[in-house]
């Protein structure tokens, strides 16, 4: 059986905190930020949590984070 493998681009974009949820960054803060409200920018701030549907989604691409 071929070995199962962790997906190199979610292993980079998630965290799986202790209690079982998943902390994402925030898009749309790249580039492009000159028309960006300074309002707009602060907002796209920090980590936020995955929403619980997608959830199903991220468990499949990281086999081993135990989600």
């Amino acid at each position: 059986m071929p070995k199962m493998k962790t997906k190199s681009g979610a292993k980079k974009r998630f965290r799986v905190r202790p209690g079982g949820t998943v902390k994402r960054g925030q898009a749309f803060k790249r580039h492009i930020l000159t028309k960006k409200s300074t309002k707009n920018k602060r907002h796209l701030r920090g980590s936020v949590t995955v929403h619980e549907t997608d959830l199903g989604r991220i468990a499949q691409m990281l086999p081993f984070a135990g989600l």
